[in-house]
């Protein structure tokens, strides 16, 4: 990996239990990291009714590295069971966290980490009758549900946890912004982009939107041009490396990611 990030701020907005290693990342590189988490993970109530439907389905489809986390204590008790379930997960990231809990990934993707590129993968083209359990947060994408419901899949979900907005106080990085001491920012999901904007003012949204912003996905990248977002490069993977790549090639006028 090239390039130091010389001192430069950036604005890390990844939930507060999960942004350590992105954080250390960017200060192992000379750089300083801004911790601001515009999003809150709580686990969701799931009825025991519903962990045994889950057990009997053919797939269960992990959807991040939370769905994980959190399936893994809803499934207390019972994970013997899941060695006889075939597993897939959404990127790498989450299909390591299932191989550290000692569970096989019968499908993940090789490269596009991504709804679409899970979709791709041979493993799921033929699923007529199947059942499949989507293992996720409240709410969330419909496009592997629909798609798997058209190839002929029985597609339920597992929900396992819920997204919130922090009560953080904004007022430092306010003061950041308007003292022009901020270089860049990072967002990893669409919802945490939404809940960075609700806790600011206009004038320090309009700041935020001139800096460079690294995104994880296209989605993100559609999300950020609507709101007002000027300079926006999408990260090659939705990893914290990825990330940091991408700034570290920023700050050091190199090529990384694809910028808009």
């Amino acid at each position: 990996m090239n390039g130091s990030l010389n001192g430069v701020q950036v604005l890390v907005t990844r939930p507060a239990a999960q942004a350590d290693n992105l954080c250390q990342l960017i200060e192992r590189h000379g750089g300083q990291a801004v911790r601001f988490p515009t999003l809150d993970i709580q686990a969701e109530c799931v009825p025991p009714l519903a962990i045994e439907k889950a057990l009997a389905c053919d797939w269960l489809i992990f959807t991040s590295t939370n769905a994980v986390d959190f399936a893994l204590k809803a499934f207390d008790g019972k994970m013997p069971r899941l060695q006889a379930i075939r597993l897939a997960a959404v990127g790498q990231a989450t299909a390591n966290t299932l191989r550290l809990a000692g569970l096989s990934v019968a499908c993940v993707p090789k490269q596009d980490f991504s709804s679409e590129g899970l979709l791709a993968e041979a493993a799921l083209q033929d699923v007529v009758a199947q059942r499949i359990m989507i293992v996720r947060g409240v709410g969330g994408r419909e496009k592997i549900a629909q798609t798997l419901r058209g190839r002929g899949a029985t597609v339920d979900y597992l929900e396992v946890y819920r997204r919130c907005q922090p009560d953080v106080d904004p007022s430092e990085l306010v003061q950041r912004l308007r003292a022009g001491q901020l270089a860049a920012s990072s967002v990893t999901s669409g919802e945490a982009l939404q809940n960075l904007l609700a806790l600011l003012d206009q004038a320090s949204a309009n700041i935020l939107f001139k800096l460079p912003l690294v995104v994880v996905s296209d989605r993100i990248e559609q999300l950020a041009q609507q709101v007002g977002f000027e300079k926006i490069t999408v990260s090659r993977q939705p990893t914290d490396a990825a990330i940091l790549e991408t700034l570290t090639t920023l700050f050091s006028g190199e090529n990384s990611g694809r910028s808009n």
